[in-house]
């Protein structure tokens, strides 16, 4: 192939120069003006009027935001994202080690070029979790060549601690050469000092400009943010905008961005847009999403730059505006032209990853009203309320209730919700009060979230029940119930969080009718599914409902156990 006449934006020497392009199979064989002897079996590209860019990366992907590998793959390569490194998390929980390598290896069938990251832990502490996550298992993974290093940590307080087995990894995975992903949200200079020390390659968790320079000046790779759920941009680009920095271990990521925000906002062709409307020059701005990236993930010998030898990456763009492209090229091949794709997606059998039956218990327990209510004996004493302040952020909120029949009765307590964490293997039960999460909400159920196990809300404990009991019937998924109809249903059999439909466009029109359902019912925020996800999350500040029990994150405490399951089980059997 042969890409002839473009301006190439040279992102090793900062220029734009006119240039030819020949390729040879799946790399580059030549750049510069001068002109190549072809044949009939060479396809001519004319580039004329056109910027030839490096495919874009993205450092920090998580593939199971309702969509899945395949179907988010499908969208953004057409956008231009040639390379993804991807999240493990929810993979690896529910298919272990060897369901897991053997996904891995499936995935390679995939056009473009698509990497992992692997968890050392979950996101939310449970019994079991070091023995699932154990260090046999987690070396063997990373000695695979898709995967590139270790995810983030969410649970940082462990690295400052100095936690052996995390410490011992990640030196481990260093010294093969792999990077080691970080995630330090509201960590302080002074103990960022320490999480470098471990051996942290990079942090995308800093919000203000002022973040993203302790992170810059400590060593760290640092990763600008602009998410669904976390919109940054506009503050941490001051970094390089006002701050004059030097751009050379700057990137962006767009941190698993909810379906819709994909559709309309675009992936990292629509980080280097608006960086550049921010600001930053284009050369920069390109840089940070291809030899920036390179180089932080050790790859820069093969993506990340237009250079003989480096893979056939590459970006035909009409203009440096918009920075969506004709015709994108990925391994030597022509994967998308217009927006659409031009390969076949492969089809995988995802019936192959998934239990038979995802949860181990009988749906009949879930029919006992008292599963989803919250005990109090005596309506004098105070409970802890989960009272949200914004998508994911809590606070406790201690109130008088008044109680009925052994439980609190919030049948005349307009705004607040009983909140049920139901254990998948019928083990457990974990409940909560939640304020300020919906006003006219009967019930919903959700195993979108981060233990998947299978969460419950409501105001109306039958409606709570029904909700659950069809998602146990579905295998995973979201509903919602008024009364006793079923008004919503979201089936996500693949691991409870993903669709297993290949189609993108179904997993935008299940988030906007998820999001357009619980905001009628007085949700009053923009992104329900981070909700979801981090209200059973074991780093976020307030309280969460986790495995053990409503937990204070700050504090790190148990305020109100989990419950056994197992009377609940002898009263249906009575």
């Amino acid at each position: 192939m042969l890409i002839k006449g473009g301006t190439v934006i040279n992102v090793y020497s900062g220029e734009f120069l006119q240039q030819n392009i020949a390729l040879y199979k799946d790399c580059i064989a030549y750049v510069g003006q001068n002109e190549v002897k072809i044949n009939e079996n060479t396809t001519v590209i004319d580039a004329n009027g056109l910027y030839v860019s490096p495919g874009f990366i993205e450092t920090h992907a998580h593939p199971w935001v309702i969509y899945n590998p395949i179907s988010v793959t499908a969208k953004v390569l057409p956008l231009g994202t040639t390379t993804t490194v991807n999240d493990n998390l929810f993979f690896y929980l529910h298919m272990g080690h060897s369901g897991f390598k053997r996904l891995v290896g499936e995935l390679k069938k995939l056009p473009g070029n698509f990497f992992w990251l692997i968890r050392l832990v979950s996101q939310a502490i449970y019994p079991g979790e070091r023995d699932w996550f154990n260090k046999k298992d987690i070396m063997d993974l990373l000695s695979l060549e898709e995967v590139l290093g270790t995810a983030e940590v969410t649970r940082w307080p462990l690295l400052y601690k100095g936690d052996p087995v995390l410490l011992d990894i990640i030196d481990l995975a260093k010294k093969m050469g792999k990077v080691v992903d970080g995630h330090n949200a509201g960590c302080s200079y002074e103990k960022l000092n320490s999480i470098a020390a471990s051996g942290i390659s990079a942090c995308h968790e800093a919000i203000t400009a002022e973040e993203a320079l302790d992170r810059l000046r400590l060593g760290l790779w640092t990763v600008l943010r602009n998410s669904s759920l976390r919109p940054d941009l506009s503050k941490v680009i001051k970094l390089i905008t006002e701050g004059q920095v030097s751009t050379g271990r700057i990137l962006m990521t767009t941190d698993g961005p909810h379906p819709s925000f994909i559709e309309k906002k675009g992936f990292v062709d629509g980080l280097v847009r608006q960086a550049v409307e921010l600001g930053v020059p284009v050369m920069e701005a390109i840089q940070m999403v291809t030899i920036n990236a390179a180089t932080y993930l050790k790859q820069d010998d093969y993506i990340g730059g237009l250079a003989p030898g480096k893979k056939a990456d590459i970006l035909l763009l009409p203009d440096l505006i918009e920075f969506r492209p004709n015709l994108v090229i990925s391994n030597g091949q022509i994967v998308a032209e217009n927006g659409e794709l031009t390969v076949q997606m492969p089809d995988l059998d995802w019936g192959r990853y998934l239990p038979e039956k995802p949860f181990s218990f009988s749906a009949g327990i879930l029919a006992n009203h008292d599963l989803y209510l919250y005990p109090n004996e005596s309506s004098s004493d105070s409970v802890p309320v989960i009272h949200f302040l914004s998508n994911v952020i809590t606070k406790r909120k201690d109130l008088v209730l008044p109680t009925k029949n052994g439980f609190i009765d919030l049948s005349n307590q307009e705004g607040l919700m009983y909140a049920a964490l139901i254990d998948r293997k019928g083990e457990w039960v974990t409940k909560g009060i939640l304020e300020k999460f919906a006003v006219d909400l009967d019930g919903m159920a959700s195993t979108f979230n981060t233990t998947t196990d299978l969460l419950t809300i409501g105001r109306n404990p039958e409606a709570m029940s029904i909700a659950a009991a069809r998602v146990h019937e579905m295998g995973g998924g979201v509903v919602i119930v008024d009364g006793k109809e079923i008004i919503l249903e979201i089936p996500l059999r693949l691991t409870g969080m993903m669709t297993s439909d290949p189609s993108f466009d179904r997993a935008v029109e299940f988030n906007d009718k998820l999001l357009t359902t619980v905001q009628s019912r007085g949700f009053p925020f923009h992104d329900i599914l981070y909700t979801l996800l981090f209200l059973t999350c074991d780093f976020l500040p307030g309280l969460r409902l986790n495995p053990f029990g409503l937990y204070d994150v700050k504090n790190d405490r148990i305020l109100f156990p989990s419950t056994s399951m197992t009377n609940f089980l002898k009263e249906m059997k009575a």
